[in-house]
């Protein structure tokens, strides 16, 4: 069952995945809007991914790395180290695979993301909120329990699994103009763009980040690995750095990557909000967020976006601790 995690996914490996995973997950639908359409001068089509299990993409990569592990490796479990979407994602598989999740997570972590790897069944640890803390943390928990590391998106588990979103859209949407996706650590651009080459090459896949965490905008345009320092964005699901993994293939695969405000962010979250009546987080709004701010490449084109997630503390909604920034 499923294949190495240091071997760069073919398009039968792709396949495999899907196949793998097409019995957990959601095969989510594509919707569109015909006031965003006349907002932006483009036609697009959302990937509802906002509508996964766990609510995020990320549960697609969980499930390939999870379901793909063979009989020798399940018993001690899983392990990673996450504050959102993939702790979630990774402790849901592990209920449904019957194994343990081990989730190191930062004491900053969201309430309503430690709430919900509680209620997936994932053991928890908290550690101090650095990288080198998350880190050490976990090196220390898959020494104790032996459980099998599955890194948040430098993983080609992962990222086969992610790239089963793009496929589908592929067989939904023929041939759109552009894919335009969101990217922090890269597993779903990635993703992305290996299916956009194997399934639908002749669309250019662009990605979207948020100004205030433009480290892949930075390393694309220099050539080089820019590591995210500090990142201030409302968007915390875009706050991590491209992996060893997936730079490699987004510098190959990426025709361009461009950046958005914080307020381009929070207003097309609220308009998707209010004109298709669907829940998405910060993160899941950027692509749209990238039209607004760069119209450019994308007038009068087929535009497949993906919504990454909706996982959103309904508390604490951006335009109610910010009114102004909507208008």
């Amino acid at each position: 069952m499923g294949f190495s995690q240091d071997t760069l996914p073919d398009k039968q490996q792709i396949k495999e995945a899907r196949k793998l995973i097409r019995p957990y997950i959601h095969r989510t639908p594509v919707m569109t809007c015909s006031t965003l359409d006349g907002m932006t001068g483009s036609r697009l089509f959302f990937k509802c991914e906002n509508f996964q299990k766990g609510g995020a993409f990320k549960f697609r990569g969980a499930s390939n790395a999870v379901m793909g592990l063979s009989d020798s490796q399940l018993f001690r479990g899983v392990a990673t180290h996450s504050s959102g979407n993939h702790a979630q994602a990774l402790s849901l598989a592990a209920r449904m695979r019957g194994i343990t999740a081990h989730i190191v997570m930062p004491e900053s972590a969201p309430k309503i993301k430690v709430s919900a790897v509680n209620n997936y069944g994932g053991k928890i640890r908290f550690c101090a909120p650095t990288l080198s803390d998350r880190e050490a943390t976990l090196e220390k928990v898959v020494k104790e329990t032996g459980a099998m590391e599955v890194h948040p998106y430098n993983d080609y588990r992962i990222i086969a699994g992610q790239a089963s979103a793009a496929a589908e859209i592929y067989e939904d949407i023929a041939e759109p103009d552009i894919l335009l996706v969101p990217v922090g650590g890269g597993g779903l651009l990635s993703g992305s763009i290996l299916s956009t080459k194997y399934f639908s090459p002749k669309t250019l896949v662009y990605a979207a980040e948020p100004e205030k965490a433009d480290d892949a905008y930075q390393s694309f345009r220099q050539g080089r690995f820019i590591p995210s320092e500090k990142p201030q964005t409302i968007a915390d699901g875009l706050r991590t750095s491209l992996g060893s993994k997936t730079y490699p293939i987004i510098m190959e695969g990426v025709k361009d990557i461009l950046t958005v405000s914080e307020e381009s962010i929070i207003c097309a979250m609220h308009l998707i909000w209010e004109r298709m009546k669907i829940i998405v987080e910060p993160s899941a709004a950027v692509p749209l967020a990238c039209i607004f701010d760069n119209p450019g490449p994308f007038r009068n084109k087929r535009v497949a976006i993906i919504l990454s997630g909706g996982n959103v503390d309904l508390a604490r909604l951006p335009w109610l601790e910010e009114p102004g920034s909507i208008h």
